[in-house]
Parts: structure tokens; C-alpha cells; sequence
């Protein structure tokens, strides 16, 4: 497993009040650079771009993000290696967890018990991609394009 804490690779991202309307959040996200929102101030659910594009698809009134919102969430402690934070990514289907001082996390190392629970980031593939190949490790991201195994580029033949 990769020693590597998540809270070293993390990445800052904003949160928003369940309130907030798809357009609002999709305004978050592009003044952040960011490709997810987290429903806060505690986490009560993510919202990602694909999301708010399907939202939006839709058609119809903007929406508050509490209604359309993924819940409940997978999150990691700051502590959490790269490597398990990849396992869980994978194994919950997402592209990303929010990094949370949990207080009711065990201490195998994940977070250390005795936090607060707050908000503090977003770990994403992207964040331990480069840690995972460093190493070597095989993680099948399921078929997803833009996946670490096949790193989402076609073989190609030389001639």
C-alpha cells in the first residue's frame, strides 16, 4: 500500500449550501476549476459536473443541489494512504471523495478517531494517479476512459 496521505495530494474544493441552484453550482465550479462541489457545511452529499449537466438536460426549473444531489457519500480521513483512497474510489464507482476529519473513523489507517468531521478537500483519481504509477499498481478504474489502467489512450501501432 501507498504511504502516502491523502491529505498531501488533496485538492481544495468548494462547498455549497443544499440551497444552492444547479446554476449556482455550476458557477462554483468553473471559478474553482474544480469538476465537483461538496453539499456542506457538513457533507451531506457531492455534486459533480455530469450531474449538473444532466440537470440541466432536463430541462425545466433550476433545481437546489439537495435535490439532485449524490448522498451519502464515501469520504476518507487525511490520513488515509493514496492507495486506499484509490481502492475506495473504485470500488464505490466515483471519481472523487471528500477528505473529512471524521470522528467516527477507526484508526486503521484511516482518519485518527477525535475529529470534528469538517470539510477538508476533495481527493480525486486525478490527485493519486501519479502515485499509483509510480509505483506500479494495476487499478482497474472499470472500463471508465479516462481510467488509470489503460490511462485512457488507444494502442497504437508503430510502423
Amino acid at each position: 500500500m501507498i504511504d502516502v496521505p491523502v491529505s498531501a495530494v488533496m485538492t481544495d474544493a468548494p462547498t455549497v449550501p443544499p440551497a444552492t441552484t444547479a446554476a449556482e453550482a455550476a458557477q462554483h465550479l468553473r471559478r474553482a476549476d474544480v469538476r465537483a462541489v461538496v453539499v456542506g457545511p457538513a457533507v451531506a452529499g457531492i455534486v459533480t459536473e455530469s450531474d449538473i449537466v444532466a440537470v440541466v438536460a432536463e430541462g425545466g426549473d433550476d433545481p437546489t443541489v439537495e435535490s439532485f444531489m449524490s448522498s451519502p457519500v464515501v469520504t476518507v480521513g487525511p490520513t488515509t494512504p493514496v492507495g486506499l483512497a484509490a481502492d475506495r474510489m473504485r470500488d464505490a464507482g466515483v471519481a472523487c471523495l471528500p477528505v473529512v476529519d471524521d470522528p467516527g473513523s477507526p484508526p486503521d489507517r484511516g482518519s485518527p478517531a477525535g475529529g470534528d468531521g469538517r470539510y477538508l478537500g476533495l481527493v480525486t483519481r486525478a490527485d493519486v494517479a501519479p502515485y499509483l504509477s509510480r509505483h506500479r499498481l494495476d487499478v482497474d478504474w472499470e472500463g471508465d476512459p479516462l481510467s488509470l489502467g489503460g490511462a485512457g489512450v488507444p494502442e497504437r501501432s508503430v510502423e
